[in-house]
Formats: C-alpha cells, structure tokens, sequence
C-alpha cells in the first residue's frame, strides 16, 4: 500500500480467508505481478471482515484506530468503504492510470505486511478476483 508498495493482506485460496503467509518459499511467478501500486486488488473485498487488526496492529494504528478499525464480536478488522479497505486511496496519474495508495503504510496491520508480491497468497488474490 502507500509508500513503496501495496503489498497487503494475505488470502488462502483453499480457505477463502485471510491469513498470514507461509514461510515455505513460493516458486516464481510465470506472469509476475504487476507493481502494487497499479494492482491493489489484495485492497479490495466485500467482506467486512476482511483483514485481521490485532493488538499491536491496534497499536499502530494510534489515534486513527477507531476511524479505520472496528470490532465485529470480539475481534477487530480494518473497516472496508466502497469495497476496499478503509485506508486505500484511489489516485490516478496523468495518464488516468489507478495508483492504490495507502495512507497507513507505515502503520498497517500485520496481515498487510505479510503479504509479499508475487507470493502464493497474491496470486490467490489476483487469480480469485481476476477481471
């Protein structure tokens, strides 16, 4: 997401949930994934509990916490507004090209920074919500 990339949540395509990426080595993509910042879609679902906040993701997020997070039951996730995660902004270049920004890239939860392009669970992502 913001700063230098997007890599965010991560999804288990067996599963259909989010989950922390596991740490066997993912073989190289055939087609490598586009830059984060001209993909985002690991930014965008219409489950409202899409991404895990934690305590320390909680932490993190500091003042902005209850403006970007919200409990469901006992636990918290970041809050999802016209399909995408709270904290996403929608740029477009000079060219009209989408840059997903996120505006807490610093500060995302743990989820977000387990997530590495080109790893299985981002091309579970892309291939589940291709089109």
């Amino acid at each position: 997401m913001g700063g230098p990339g997007v890599e965010t949540v991560a999804h288990s395509a067996a599963s259909g949930r989010l989950g922390c990426r596991s740490s066997a080595p993912s073989p190289p993509a055939v087609n490598p994934a586009p830059d984060c910042r001209r993909c985002g879609v690991c930014c965008f679902s219409a489950s409202a509990e899409y991404v895990w906040v934690r305590g320390d993701d909680w932490s993190r997020l500091g003042a902005e916490a209850e403006r970007l997070a919200h409990f469901i039951g006992h636990r918290a996730f970041m809050r999802m507004r016209d399909g995408h995660c709270a904290a996403l902004q929608i740029r477009h270049d000079e060219a009209g090209e989408a840059d997903f920004y996120c505006t807490i890239y610093e500060r995302r939860p743990q989820i977000c920074r387990d997530l590495a392009r080109g790893s299985a669970e981002c091309e579970g992502e892309r291939a589940t919500k291709a089109g």
